[in-house]
């Protein structure tokens, strides 16, 4: 038996620009007008939620909902294949994933065991390149910036940079330049898929990079740095590769080690943490990645 049209009372209809689940799901075009009034219609004749509706029309997925979700709490997150960043960002694509949580859970410890203390600033360092550090820091900058804060992600590896194939920067001037006097912070780029994230990479590639960091400009630099963002990570070139991580270290004043498992070895460790000290810096903790 066919039930008859129930009419759309006018406070009920979906427009662009609403941030109700409806109006967003709208907005990104996972349902179009005509299909908003049979969910609506759904909707009013059942006494369920909009979200609900849509899904037993099979109109919208899961997923879809949770972005939608997440638009609305102001958590912003991409779907595959949504932009140029490496699928490797896991807290931009799979923010629910156990991983993820683990992410979370390292941002709260560096919340209060350095940022609640003042600290604007963190080292992000492992023993050898390759150990994951720069994909570490890269997904740790976007948690910080799910959180609200003002996050700058600086590529400070100046020998071989990983963030600009991460968020797809590549041939922009950046932190070289800037510490050459060849640019300024305009060079910063803001990632418009996050709220709060920026990154500033790490630039044309100089002869004397160690040099450069050691300068007294990048003092200065990460004191202009500081007053503009509440958080600011640094990705360091590798321990091993150079001493460019204890110029960065002796200057922020905060390092974070990452930790390879089953492949750095705990002497290396103990030479790194002795050497961080030494720098005048201090090592707030240490994440041990398995891949």
């Amino acid at each position: 038996m066919n039930h008859p049209a129930l009419p759309i009372p006018p406070d009920a209809a979906l427009k662009r620009g609403d941030s109700s689940i409806g109006g967003l799901l709208l907005e990104s075009g996972k349902i179009t007008a005509e299909n908003a009034e049979r969910v609506l219609r759904m909707q009013k004749e059942l006494g369920i939620r909009f979200g609900e509706a849509a899904l037993r029309l099979g109109l919208i997925t899961e997923a879809d909902i949770q972005q939608v979700l997440a638009q609305q709490f102001e958590y912003p997150y991409l779907q595959p294949g949504e932009s140029n960043f490496s699928p490797r960002l896991v807290a931009a694509f799979d923010p629910f994933s156990p991983q993820v949580e683990t992410l979370r859970a390292v941002r709260s410890q560096l919340m209060l065991r350095w940022f609640a203390r003042g600290r604007k600033a963190l080292a992000i360092v492992a023993v050898d390149s390759g150990d994951g550090a720069s994909l570490f820091a890269a997904n740790l900058a976007v948690v910080f910036s799910q959180l609200g804060e003002q996050t700058l992600l600086v590529d400070a590896n100046l020998r071989q940079p990983n963030q600009q194939d991460i968020f797809d920067l590549k041939g922009r001037q950046g932190l070289s330049d800037v510490l050459a006097g060849r640019a300024d912070l305009s060079v910063v780029t803001r990632i418009d898929s996050f709220v709060d994230l920026s990154v500033l990479s790490s630039g044309t590639l100089p002869p004397n990079p160690q040099e450069l960091l050691s300068r007294s400009s990048f003092g200065s630099l990460n004191a202009q740095i500081e007053s503009r963002y509440d958080v600011v990570l640094y990705d360091t070139a590798a321990f091993a590769t150079a001493a460019d991580a204890l110029a960065i270290a002796g200057r922020v004043g905060g390092v974070l080690l990452v930790v390879r498992k089953n492949k750095t070895h705990l002497d290396d460790i103990m030479t790194m943490c002795d050497q961080v000290t030494h720098a005048g810096a201090e090592v707030v903790g240490s994440v041990l990645v398995d891949f």
